[in-house]
């Protein structure tokens, strides 16, 4: 498309390295140059491209790409001339591919002549323009903290991590090493806590209960642009190793989100609310305070959660999209969903009492 970028060319792997360097099994040229990573329906010559479901299995006929990941029992499909990569995994496989193609830019060490710095940091680290760090902060090898990020005194952040532009870290909040911080991200601003000093009935005030805890991230965390995570009450909110977190989530103060936990965009998780490893929430699902949800526990989007979740499995509260005027008139039945039950109960009752006279 005219006016737009073209894909940045990376330097080359061959097949055979990328097997080499990530399992699987090659089927084509081993010396075939792969310069970057496409869909099936965009990918040229010197491009490697996935197939993961079945259904899709039609794109590769008209694919131009030099190669494809995909399980061995879809190879039959490849048409000839094509390159594959045959794994059990393959958009795992595709996802490690990827980053050997497109590594991250190096940390390049140095404090920018606007960055304010009241903390004493290690040589390898790199602070952009702009940035403010406070007193007593501390920040591991190779940290990158970039332009207008805010990080307040008594910060840990470890090893590898990269805060990104106007990211703010709120004072005494530790963060694991090689996180990923996105811009507009806030962790570690006072959670709701508010006590109702109501002593005339309808005259008072709401009371400001300070949040003493702070935010405890693991290593190996994300947490997407925009996406706030208050600091607790008394103790931390806890975000364990590997959670993943889209954009513009809103975890609440003294919740604990389980290790390798992914929640997709919009959520909205209440405060004192713990989640359990490897689960999974859905885009815009909603999560009442004060809950238990197991591990290896999937949460459909959209939905919303009212109680505690004590076995694993795949939950879903929506209701269905549907017309307006039919969904008003599906909601009132709804509204006597109750009474239908106990006319239908007693009817069952009456039913058994005339059944057993005869």
């Amino acid at each position: 498309m005219d006016g737009l970028p073209a894909k940045t060319q990376r330097a080359a792997w061959t097949l055979a390295a990328l097997v080499d360097a990530l399992g699987g099994r090659l089927r084509g040229e081993a010396g075939l140059p792969i310069f970057q990573v496409a869909s099936l329906q965009n990918a040229g010559a010197g491009e490697i491209s996935f197939l993961t479901n079945p259904r899709y299995r039609s794109h590769l006929l008209n694919t131009r790409a030099s190669a494809v990941i995909l399980r061995p029992e879809l190879q039959d499909a490849v048409p000839a001339g094509i390159a594959a990569i045959l794994t059990p995994e393959p958009y795992v496989y595709y996802a490690r591919v990827a980053a050997l193609l497109n590594p991250s830019a190096p940390c390049v060490a140095g404090v920018h002549p606007a960055a304010v710095v009241e903390s004493e940091i290690p040589a390898s680290c790199h602070i952009g323009p702009g940035v403010w760090i406070g007193a007593g902060v501390c920040l591991g090898e190779g940290v990158d903290i970039r332009a207008n990020a805010s990080i307040g005194a008594g910060v840990f952040i470890g090893a590898g991590s990269v805060i990104h532009a106007h990211a703010v870290i709120y004072p005494a909040c530790r963060i694991g090493a090689r996180a990923i911080i996105h811009s507009g991200a806030v962790i570690g601003a006072d959670g709701f806590g508010f006590a109702p000093d109501f002593p005339a009935g309808k005259t008072g005030c709401w009371r400001k209960i300070p949040q003493i805890g702070a935010v405890t991230i693991g290593d190996d965390v994300e947490v997407g642009a925009n996406t706030s995570i208050d600091r607790g009450a008394l103790e931390d909110t806890v975000i364990g190793d590997g959670c993943k977190l889209d954009n513009q989530i809103q975890i609440g103060h003294n919740c604990v989100i389980g290790e390798h936990t992914v929640i997709a965009g919009c959520v909205g998780i209440a405060g004192s609310t713990h989640i359990g490893h490897h689960s999974a929430i859905g885009g815009a699902a909603m999560i009442l305070g004060h809950l238990e949800i197991a591990p290896h526990t999937e949460i459909s989007p959209g939905s919303m959660v009212m109680k505690s979740l004590p076995q694993g499995g795949k939950y879903t509260a929506l209701y269905p999209l549907d017309r307006h005027d039919k969904w008003r008139q599906t909601a009132a039945h709804l509204k006597h969903l109750d009474t239908l039950a106990q006319r239908v109960s007693a009817l069952e009752k009456r039913l058994q009492e005339l059944n057993s006279k005869d």
